[in-house]
């Protein structure tokens, strides 16, 4: 009876000690997903699965802000930047592309939670900017007749459209549509993948949080040149033609030589093998071949408003800029919904070995309100 009564007690305290280790991996997992994989995406690379490709989207060289890592609003000024006059996106051409696309144009509007019928409309209620940060999204790719989808890292200076609420909404070098990081994700617990670039450390990635939607979408965007070196307004859902003169920098950009530049490596990761079939919205015959080029100052005496260069811009010292504006209006882009994507990632992960030279950059000039071609 005794040995009975033994056997019992163990059975109890093997079973309570099963519980305890499963609550204990509960908390943890409740304290962000350790586990979880991150992509690095290098500006000029379009990585896994891209709906398209895209040249001349992509700064190098980005002054990043100072102030970095944690979670941003997307309101914030000088959280992005931008080229003067210059827009690193052609909306047009991404909602010809997905309109002579059906079958993508169905995943992509899935992942933004709207109807195909609205692609045109939310489109165009989004604005071109460069990012300052190397930022946390979920990336979501094209392959097999559907959405994909992954946790990445884009690296600073690379273009994207972000909507009313200052999220990034769209990765302009090849068309993919952005939603928000996994919640539980833990930038600076997590593993990551793909090149590794100068300067990049896990405790600077940064998550950018929509606006207060009870403030309204923003009216204005305060974006700083790819050099830190003046302040501009955009208004949002605008494409350069109508920034405003330069302007002081923002508070937030105490010392404009803060942030580290954020230099490209030549080679990016996978997913950019390949020639893009007739009609996927590459680069037109006689375009310049994209590639990483070192962009240069403006000539002395050069017209501040236009810029000739895309690098470093003419513009004032050190200063308080504006804050952003509220507004009042109905936006299509309030919100970044997961509709339908679904989870697949694709077979294998992007090394740190040599990856296809195919980059997308700024372009070397352009007139007022000019863009690239999608």
């Amino acid at each position: 009876m005794l040995e009975i009564n033994s056997r019992m007690a163990r059975g109890r305290i093997a079973i309570l000690a099963a519980g305890a280790l499963v609550l204990a991996a509960g908390t943890l997992a409740g304290c962000g997903d350790a586990g979880a994989t991150i992509t690095r995406l290098t500006v000029g690379s379009p990585g896994r699965d891209p709906y398209t490709l895209a040249a001349n989207t992509d700064q190098v060289k980005v002054t990043t802000r100072p102030a970095r890592g944690g979670t941003k609003d997307g309101d914030t000024p000088g959280l992005y930047g931008g080229t003067r006059r210059i827009s690193s996106c052609d909306q047009r051409r991404l909602v010809a592309f997905l309109q002579a696309n059906p079958a993508k144009a169905r995943a992509w509007a899935g992942v933004q939670g709207i109807p195909v019928s609205d692609i045109p409309r939310y489109v165009s209620r989004l604005t071109p900017v460069l990012l300052r940060t190397d930022t946390l999204v979920t990336n979501h790719g094209y392959r097999d007749g559907r959405a994909t989808s992954e946790s990445a890292v884009l690296q600073a200076g690379m273009g994207v459209l972000v909507n009313g609420y200052g999220v990034p909404a769209v990765k302009c070098n090849c068309g993919n549509p952005l939603t928000a990081p996994a919640g539980k994700i833990n930038a600076s617990n997590a593993r990551y993948s793909g090149r590794k670039w100068p300067g990049f450390e896990k405790r600077n990635v940064t998550r950018i949080r929509p606006r207060d939607s009870r403030e309204g979408t923003i009216t204005v965007f305060v974006l700083v040149d790819p050099g830190a070196t003046m302040g501009f307004e955009r208004p949002r859902a605008t494409t350069g033609g109508d920034d405003g003169p330069p302007q002081p920098l923002p508070a937030t950009e105490t010392e404009p030589q803060g942030g580290t530049p954020s230099d490209s490596p030549a080679p990016v990761d996978s997913g950019s093998s390949g020639s893009p079939a007739p009609g996927d919205g590459s680069p037109a015959p006689g375009s310049p071949e994209p590639g990483i080029s070192d962009p240069g100052s403006p000539a002395p005496g050069s017209p501040g408003p236009e810029i000739s260069q895309p690098g470093v811009s003419p513009g004032g010292g050190p200063g308080t800029g504006t804050a952003t504006g509220t507004g009042t209006g109905d936006d299509g882009s309030g919100g970044t919904g997961t509709g339908g994507a679904t989870g697949g990632t694709g077979a294998g992960t992007p090394g740190d070995g040599p990856q296809s030279p195919v980059i997308s950059m700024a372009p070397p000039g352009g007139s007022a309100g000019s863009s690239p071609a999608f």
